[in-house]
């Protein structure tokens, strides 16, 4: 019983000594964390900038401000077999530890003492984490413990999927290669999204030396490294004995690989309007702007020297842009291909043809069978000549638009008025440049005005929708919605370019255009068209989802004799609509309201064009007689107070009998009555057109709530 007393105090003593050396530990620990200081966090921002595609495919990335490919990656992101076999390999128990693995450090120590080297380090992925972020590997008993330290601190500060992160994106494979999914796009031309097994155990071996197993110059080196991964998945369970046999039967890539340089011009144009932002998403099509790229390419080499080609490819039912090809090839400095012609502002030829047209269709002015005169006419001083500088007599308008001859189209815009025209294509979102100080003029038809590859891309989107327009838009802001320039946006929502009918008729002309040789026509509308002395050759067409515009020609406006829009452009418009594969989509029947009768069965005043002078009671360019008397020019109507009732329409003046339009549609009516019964649709806009037997008109617009 007298040791009792003896005991307590060694007891006492030991817990004494215990509780001081923990202190001192605590107090070194305190110390040691004050001394390195906090996580150095803000190098890991640093990060290429990426452009990614609709589908987060990469379309161009940057190195960062010191020369690394340091691309951002999400574990979600990565093939499970590489995260499988990186925790077997570098940390099977990451997501149990917090920063430090006792049972590592401890089996390290072992097998130190029993082999006397250093046969496993004992680091974590957190571990290692820390020292990619200070950019230190010191293999000091100092440097571990500051390593330990560290990891301490990063997984109080961070969670295991922000750890796990970092190390995807920081880990080292030689040179100035770093994460993974940077190496995976430099050595296997992919995102690690699908690895193979092989693929998958090189990308967790080389970062152990990445110097060492550089594949560009020690292979051999990085093909046994891997071979130890697979052997230790295989022990762990990640795979099996069969897929690491195949795996270790993969040839190692021997160098590296460019990274994708997809839309350069679109890209970079990007990049400096949004200095701020690491990643960009564009509504393009990685894969299909890779397919048009080559295409431009190929295209513009076996036409000519110095010809560049120009593509822009829209899905016009949302208004995202698809592809954006901007020159054939944008380091060739013989095409001068850093000029990006989808926004070079170009002469367009005959392409503005069908929008002449569909304005006297919607005014009721015309019906694609409506008979013209393709004889010489002078306008002034203006005389308008065909291209092939003949003359086909009494042809019917679905017929000069198929052949998109000059004379019936100016004879059609000089009723219609360039002015209307420039105004309706500023309702679509485009603006027609002229020289200064001057003003639209009959000479638009035959591409008298400046417009750019995408301005041209906007109005045939309108087209195709039915006259209905909407903005075109090539990226997306940080929530997924597409961004459209708000300048375009607002005034594309302001009005229709034409009447669905309107829009009908001319598509449905467009896609009985002739094809290019070889080429089956028919299954979309398509115009061509060629500016004065050959300098631009244009395709534009259109299914039911898709528009596609083509521009061939030189960046510097120099003249290509014989270049034609149906020979230079048209050709690669077809292909790349193949290109498009199983998403194209048919042309829409018509709408309610078109005629598809034959041109003897027309109402009298559309069967044979009437110029404005052809009645000599009224000179050219004189208000008709015939006057709607009710409703008013852009009155407003309240379909509740018509309710299930017809609106009564009515006029004065003009020769009997009468035909009445709605949108460019006839409707039924008493041609000896001056007034007739109309049921409204719905709620909207309606133009109101009547023609009397001179074939004098008078319009109005209302709007109906």
């Amino acid at each position: 019983m007298r040791s009792l007393p003896k005991f307590k105090t060694v007891a006492l003593t030991f817990m004494a000594l215990a509780v001081l050396a923990s202190a001192a530990a605590f107090g070194l620990y305190k110390k040691t964390l004050a001394e390195i200081g906090p996580l150095p966090l803000d190098m890991a921002k640093a990060e290429s900038v990426t452009v990614v595609d609709r589908e987060d495919r990469l379309l161009r990335a940057f190195t960062t401000a010191d020369g690394q490919w340091r691309l951002p990656l999400d574990p979600k992101d990565v093939d499970q077999h590489y995260l499988k076999m990186l925790f077997a390999f570098e940390d099977q128990r990451f997501y149990k530890h917090r920063g430090v693995d006792a049972q590592a450090v401890g089996r390290a120590v072992v097998q130190f003492i029993k082999h006397r080297r250093l046969v496993s380090g004992g680091s974590t992925l957190t571990m290692q984490v820390a020292r990619l972020l200070e950019r230190k590997h010191e293999r000091t008993a100092g440097g571990k413990l500051r390593q330990m330290l560290r990891a301490v601190q990063l997984e109080k500060a961070l969670s295991k999927h922000e750890i796990l992160r970092l190390y995807l994106r920081l880990a080292p494979f030689g040179g100035n290669l770093e994460g993974v999914r940077a190496a995976s796009l430099a050595y296997f031309g992919k995102e690690p999204r699908r690895l193979s097994v092989g693929e998958a155990a090189l990308l967790v071996a080389l970062p152990q030396s990445p110097e060492v197993r550089r594949l560009d110059r020690n292979p051999k080196a990085a093909q046994r490294a891997r071979n130890r991964v697979l052997d230790r998945a295989v022990v762990a369970g990640a795979i099996s004995q069969a897929e690491a046999d195949k795996a270790k039967a993969e040839r190692v890539p021997l160098a590296r690989l460019e990274f994708p340089k997809l839309a350069p011009h679109l890209t970079e144009t990007e990049i400096a309007a949004h200095p701020d932002q690491k990643t960009i998403k564009l509504t393009l099509d990685a894969k299909l702007q890779a397919s048009l790229e080559k295409l431009a390419t190929e295209q513009a080499r076996l036409q000519g020297e110095k010809l560049s080609a120009a593509i822009l490819v829209a899905d016009h039912a949302t208004g995202e842009i698809l592809a954006h090809i901007g020159s054939a090839g944008y380091m060739d400095a013989t095409r001068l291909g850093a000029v990006d012609m989808v926004s070079a502002i170009r002469s367009p030829g005959s392409t503005l043809k069908p929008f002449i047209y569909g304005l006297s269709f919607e005014a009721g002015l015309a019906h694609p069978a409506t008979l013209i005169e393709d004889r010489p006419v002078r306008f002034g001083t203006y005389a308008p000549k065909n291209f092939d500088e003949d003359y086909h007599g009494t042809i019917s308008i679905r017929e000069a638009l198929s052949q998109s001859l000059n004379i019936p189209a100016v004879r059609v815009l000089a009723r219609v008025g360039p002015g209307k025209l420039v105004g309706r294509f500023r309702r679509a979102g485009v603006t027609a440049r002229f020289p200064e100080k001057s003003e639209p003029t009959l000479a638009m038809a035959l591409g008298g005005t400046g417009l750019t590859l995408h301005d041209v891309t906007q109005l045939y989107t309108s087209l195709a929708r039915g006259g209905d327009s909407i903005a075109l838009t090539h990226r997306y802001d940080e929530r997924g919605k597409t961004i459209a320039p708000t300048r375009v946006k607002q005034m594309v929502n302001a009005h229709r370019l034409m009447s669905p009918v309107a829009a009908w008729y001319v598509t449905d002309i467009l896609k009985d255009a002739p094809p290019p040789l070889n080429a089956k026509g028919g299954r979309f509308a398509y115009k061509t068209g060629t500016s004065y002395g050959y300098r631009d050759a244009w395709a534009i067409g259109y299914d039911g989802r898709h528009v596609i515009a083509v521009w061939v020609g030189r960046p510097d406006g120099s003249s290509v004799p014989g270049m034609m829009g149906r020979t230079a452009a048209a050709p690669i418009l077809f292909d790349a609509f193949e290109r498009l594969g199983p998403r194209r989509a048919p042309l829409p029947g018509p709408p309610q309201g078109a005629i598809t009768t034959a041109a003897a069965e027309l109402p009298a005043p559309l069967a044979r064009w009437r110029e404005p002078g052809d009645d000599a009671q009224s000179g050219p360019f004189l208000e008709p007689a015939v006057l709607i008397a009710f409703p008013p020019d852009r009155s407003e109507i309240d379909t509740a107070d018509i309710g299930d009732d017809a609106l009564i329409l009515k006029a004065d003046g003009g020769a009997l009998p009468l035909t009445w339009l709605v949108d460019g549609a006839p409707i039924a009516s008493d041609p000896h009555a001056r007034d007739v019964s109309w049921k409204p649709a719905g709620a909207g806009f309606a133009k109101l057109t009547v023609i009397d037997a001179n074939g004098k008109a008078d319009r109005v617009s209302v709007r109906l709530k």
